[in-house]
């Protein structure tokens, strides 16, 4: 049953502006079950790999698919409650969309497409035509105003769909991967655009996203979700430094251990220990960089407190280094100079001494 009336639920209340929600969404074997919060002006950036929930959560909050469960709230405003058997439709929320390859209605030009949102809330044509000129201005794009899609770079087409989108002022603007139909230069100057675009916007932006460079840039808060659920959220800084998962450290680029610490000794199931400069007592993860690691072709005389026996697994380009990929007490990543792999002479089942200095590491509390 869909409800549209204004209820006693959807009445705004004092100081409840921004979104609060709870999504449950049961879809055969998968089920994802999210809190999400958002004050007004705060970008949120959904992480997690594929699979994970993160399209079925902004589908859930644009009103493309129903809750199972929970409640959507918008600025105080009731959007979605199944137990109360309401529920609004998604052209009546105040919901814009960016969607991965922008949709752009092909027939119509760049004026006409971000016009098309509020003529559909029935702004006059010409006020319409008026706004739109006004946004495609802002975005730098008023001598693009009468080209096509087709006619469109890339990151021109990403501007006019988020002009398209803003144009509406909805309260809730999602961005689906806005960034990943773009090559990496034009992906460069866009990410830099919009991040502009999201600091001046005042309500609530939610982004999902596989690239963690766009997150870090464009959010304020991260909330990474793994099988439906939220595994660790807060600020872009704090999860960098302190990541809880295997898939954020791969994502920024830790090697991630969890043991047991003793004061400065930290003992990982199978006994293997590392040592840090943190003194702490009980369950905790172990992080450090790559870079942090060295190799040796024979064990070394050194004052690095860590030292593990380890084998070449398999090595690739890393940007300007070569990733090291490391098995044995203790599998690792380790990035060298390519001038390093040749003098150590590595290749796939090589032995090497590992070593680490405590204070690269950084131990906190699991």
């Amino acid at each position: 049953m869909t409800n549209t009336d204004t209820s006693p639920t959807e009445k705004a209340t004092p100081h409840s502006d921004g979104l609060d929600a709870r999504l449950v969404v049961d879809r055969g074997g998968f089920r994802l079950d999210l809190r999400l919060t958002a004050a007004p002006g705060e970008v949120v950036a959904l992480l997690g790999p594929n699979g994970a929930g993160k399209t079925t959560a902004l589908r859930a909050l644009a009103g493309l698919t129903p809750l199972t469960e929970g409640v959507l709230r918008l600025d105080g405003r009731t959007l979605e409650e199944p137990s109360h058997r309401l529920r609004t439709p998604p052209e009546d929320r105040p919901v814009g969309v960016v969607f991965q390859d922008y949709l752009l209605f092909p027939h119509l030009t760049a004026l006409d497409n971000v016009a098309f949102g509020p003529r559909c809330h029935g702004v006059p044509k010409a006020e319409a035509r008026a706004q739109a000129a006004e946004w495609l201005d802002r975005m730098g794009l008023t001598d693009r105003a009468g080209a096509k899609p087709r006619a469109l770079s890339g990151g021109q087409a990403q501007r006019v769909a988020l002009a398209r989108a803003l144009a509406t002022r909805p309260r809730l603007l999602l961005l689906d991967e806005p960034l990943a139909a773009l090559d990496a230069r034009t992906r460069l100057d866009v990410r830099a655009g919009l991040r502009r675009h999201l600091a001046d916007f005042e309500a609530v932006a939610v982004l999902v996203t596989h690239d963690p460079l766009d997150a870090m840039v464009l959010a304020d808060r991260l909330v990474v979700v793994e099988d439906g659920r939220i595994v660790q959220e807060g600020a872009p800084a704090d999860i960098s430094r302190r990541p809880r998962t295997d898939y954020i450290a791969s994502l920024v680029g830790l090697n991630l251990y969890q043991g047991r610490a003793d004061g400065h000794t930290v003992t990982l199931d199978g006994g293997t220990t590392i040592t840090t400069t943190e003194d702490l007592s009980g369950p905790v993860f172990v992080a450090f960089p790559p870079a942090a690691v060295t190799l040796h072709r024979d064990r070394p005389d050194s004052s690095a407190r860590n030292l593990w026996r380890l084998e070449v697994a398999a090595l690739e380009s890393h940007g300007d280094q070569i990733r090291v990929d490391l098995t044995g007490e203790l599998p690792l990543l380790a990035d060298l100079t390519t001038a390093a792999v040749a003098e150590l002479t590595l290749h796939p089942g090589r032995p090497v001494w590992a070593t680490l200095k405590a204070t690269q590491t950084h131990a906190y509390p699991a």
